[in-house]
């Protein structure tokens, strides 16, 4: 049987009558990389607080490996567990160099501490900056400093407080492409706290979707867009319509015409249909464009069907749809259902 890097089981935290987290379970091989992803108060930075050992849990077990850290009697310090944070501030000293920064997480290192620097600054692609101060670099660049730093130890594991909420959008996706570049290079088991479903999809391999202090689903980020638990799930991952339909079996009727289901359903149903999942086709069911956002690369139309059903597609942005046109639309794969 394979180890684990990190299991959670049971995982309780209780601030008097509130349950920030509440019975919290997941288990991660070496060098997967996790979102814990909802709303702010879903219990997910106090999850990552607890595995850190910076909080307490009231009850349940965290394992790193081989070694019960918290529960069962056992409770291993925050400084012993090997564990690597990087902060939502990046938290860089203002006085140190890039390098000086990297070798303040080397305290404890018994290896070679200037040759692990000259590795990490490879690594992150900060090398010739050894020598600029934190107000000389870009937010990206800061961000790898920070990387590099809570790396430089070997941690089993690495935790990240909403890692991209301080950059400018038009930075983020670079950023998010690098991280996982370096996360995977390192190949370190790695946690990520996030609102944001797009950098949860992107940047994970597997997300757990968190609500009230719970785990909804936990499974790839593939899983968490096409087959959401429930409708809380859908919804906050992604733009969801969901389209009343009368099932039967492996389809369903609807006012988009008989549609294929992924599994088996009978009666009432809601259908979740991603805007991306309705194509315009000639013969397709007729609707009328409401409204219209054009983003370039592609394009959102809201419309609305002759039985008064309000749907939102995404379609590419090479044809122009103006208020009041007529389309057809058609919806050519399979669907999820949920019983009404």
């Amino acid at each position: 049987m394979v180890q684990s890097a990190l299991r959670v089981q049971g995982l309780i935290k209780r601030y008097g009558a509130l349950y920030a987290v509440d019975d919290v379970s997941f288990e991660l091989g070496s060098g997967d990389i996790l979102a814990l992803l909802g709303a702010s108060g879903c219990g997910k930075t106090t999850t990552l607080r607890l595995i850190a050992g910076l909080e307490t849990p009231d009850d349940g077990e965290i394992w790193l490996g081989e070694r019960r850290v918290s529960g069962g009697g056992d409770w291993i310090q925050p400084e012993n567990r090997r564990v690597g944070m990087v902060f939502q501030d990046y938290a860089l000293f203002p006085h140190l160099n890039v390098s000086a920064n990297i070798a303040f997480g080397l305290r404890q290192y018994h290896g070679d501490k200037q040759a692990r620097v000259a590795e990490m600054l490879r690594v992150v692609g900060l090398e010739g900056m050894e020598k600029r101060m934190p107000h000389q670099l870009s937010g990206g660049q800061q961000q790898r400093v920070a990387l590099a730093r809570a790396l430089a130890p070997q941690p089993s594991i690495l935790l990240l407080d909403e890692p991209f909420s301080n950059l400018d959008a038009a930075l983020r996706a670079q950023v998010r492409a690098e991280v996982r570049a370096i996360l995977r290079e390192a190949n370190v088991t790695s946690i990520f706290v996030t609102h944001d479903q797009e950098e949860a999809l992107s940047l994970a391999d597997k997300v757990a979707m968190m609500r009230e202090g719970r785990i909804l689903q936990f499974g790839t980020p593939h899983e968490i867009y096409s087959r959401p638990a429930n409708r809380d799930v859908a919804q906050f991952v992604g733009e969801a319509n969901f389209v009343p339909a009368v099932a039967r079996g492996m389809t369903a009727q609807s006012a988009l015409g008989d549609i294929a289901l992924l599994q088996e359903a009978h009666g009432a149903v809601s259908l979740l249909i991603r805007p991306e999942a309705i194509h315009i086709a000639p013969h397709g069911t007729p609707a009328r464009v409401v409204w219209s956002e054009f983003y370039g690369h592609d394009q959102r139309l809201g419309v609305i069907l002759e039985d008064g059903t309000s749907l939102v597609i995404r379609i590419d942005s090479h044809t122009v749809y103006v208020q009041d046109a007529v389309i057809g639309l058609h919806v050519p794969y399979a669907v999820w259902a949920y019983p009404d």
